[in-house]
């Protein structure tokens, strides 16, 4: 199963965190995986390359954690991308309760 945390400090949201295969189909076959993987490393290329933003950004197998202070994370163009990043997690796992959740954590 996949874990989707998205973090919000004073209503602002300031970063994801995506955890573990959703296990739908074999490695390397999983198209739910790989939408949630492209989703989310979306979201870490438009914030990084193309807003400069600077980031807390780990991405291994499996895991994908980016994070901003406050301060960054405040910018109007940031938080369009998190949102949407959202909502399109929320699209792709709606019917897939079974393979990935998602949920907001207050920081």
């Amino acid at each position: 199963m996949t874990k989707i945390t998205f973090y919000k400090k004073n209503n602002k949201i300031i970063g994801f965190e995506v955890d573990g295969h959703t296990g739908k189909d074999d490695y390397g076959k999983d198209l739910l995986c790989c939408q949630i993987s492209t989703v989310a490393q979306m979201a870490v290329l438009g914030i990084n390359e193309l807003l400069k933003k600077k980031s807390f950004t780990e991405i291994q197998d499996g895991y994908l954690i980016i994070k901003l202070n406050e301060k960054d994370a405040d910018d109007d163009q940031v938080q369009f991308l998190f949102k949407l990043c959202k909502s399109s997690f929320e699209s792709i796992i709606f019917d897939e309760k079974k393979y990935a959740k998602l949920e907001v954590k207050n920081v």
